[in-house]
């Protein structure tokens, strides 16, 4: 019998812890860079932004950041106003974080949010919520014939 040759490389099966800590780190630092600036551009001015996840590439170099505006009113013009101002996010997350090198940030609009909400939805159909409270029936019984 022969193995696989081993390449010291694992499998696809997510991001690496490394990557996990690094988007928690680039996300707790541009939450805080977001609290404390104004932004000039009048998509972003007095927006309440919520930034969800951040998932970092393997390479570290770029990073993509999951946000919804509350609400979600204006989002996409809130992300576009986001993707202008990231190399200004950028250049203060650079003097914020400790990592080799600043990840690019592209932000793209988190759609979990609109999920979940239509999820509440189905579960509150009357329908639906009728299924979920019958009493399961014991096998067997009220079968057919």
């Amino acid at each position: 019998m022969s193995r696989p040759p081993r390449s010291g490389r694992r499998a696809s099966a997510g991001p690496s812890q490394r990557q996990l800590r690094a988007g928690e780190l680039v996300r707790h630092a541009l939450v805080e860079i977001m609290r404390e600036e104004d932004f000039a551009d009048p998509a972003l001015a007095d927006v309440s932004i919520t930034l969800s996840e951040v998932r970092v590439s393997p390479d570290l170099k770029h990073a993509l950041c999951f946000v919804e505006p509350l609400g979600g009113v204006h989002a996409t013009e809130v992300i576009a106003g986001l993707n202008r101002a990231s190399r200004f996010l950028r250049g203060k997350l650079g003097h914020t974080i400790e990592m080799k090198f600043t990840p690019a940030l592209k932000f793209i609009h988190d759609d979990s949010f609109d999920t979940a909400t239509h999820m509440n939805q189905l579960l509150a159909d009357p329908r639906v919520r009728r299924d979920i409270e019958a009493p399961a029936s014991p096998e067997g019984e009220g079968g057919e014939s």
